[in-house]
């Protein structure tokens, strides 16, 4: 799927600004500044640039949507803002908190919230947080462990299993992730259409 097939469609600053679904299901990306959300959407996606990439954290204070065509139909992605950079001013988090918390309650046609941990880090406190909110708002989520390739193989199932339990998350709602070697894109596609899959039929 290429760059062309993707279409930006809005950053929304609060749910006044957020889009229609039309029936569309919504996939959410989620997780930490800098953790590689932008290069895992632009991995899947197939394009370089869908969504930026930047070296600066805490850069994204928006949720920003896509469009994206997908077998015969479309789905949303929602690119949330990256939370835990320490030089965020608490006016800032705040408002990501309210703004967050209010898109994981209320957006209807939400089938996944996809996390995105590090792989070579240890669950923050925050990561644990997003976690929780996921759970109290019945959110199905999945866990997936980025810049696996710069751990060497015969390692990271074993660091798979100890974030998975440092978050209490199951290694069945976890995978790993590369942008750089396309680790696992398959797979999370799979997840995708699975969870799409699931969205009931409008009457």
């Amino acid at each position: 799927m290429g760059r062309s097939n993707t279409r930006f469609i809005l950053s929304a600053f609060d749910r006044a600004h957020w889009p229609a679904t039309d029936n569309r299901a919504e996939i959410a990306f989620a997780g930490r500044s800098n953790v590689g959300k932008s290069s895992c959407l632009n991995t899947l996606v197939g394009g370089s640039s869908v969504a930026r990439v930047s070296k600066t954290p805490g850069r994204t204070q928006s949720i920003n949507f896509f469009e994206v065509p997908r077998r015969g139909s479309n789905l949303l992605f929602a690119d949330l803002p990256g939370y835990g950079y320490a030089k965020a001013p608490r006016s800032v988090t705040d408002k990501w908190d309210r703004m967050v918390g209010d898109y994981l309650s209320g957006r209807e046609n939400l089938v996944l919230v996809v996390v995105l941990v590090d792989l070579r880090r240890d669950p923050t406190e925050l990561d644990r947080r997003m976690v929780q909110w996921l759970d109290d708002a019945g959110r199905v989520g999945l866990l997936v462990l980025t810049k696996a390739d710069k751990i060497s193989k015969n390692k990271r199932l074993h660091r798979q299993m100890l974030i998975c339990k440092g978050l209490g998350v199951s290694r069945e709602a976890s995978m790993l992730f590369s942008s750089q070697q396309k680790i696992g894109r398959e797979e999370l596609w799979l997840r995708i259409d699975e969870a799409a899959r699931g969205l009931p039929e409008e009457d």
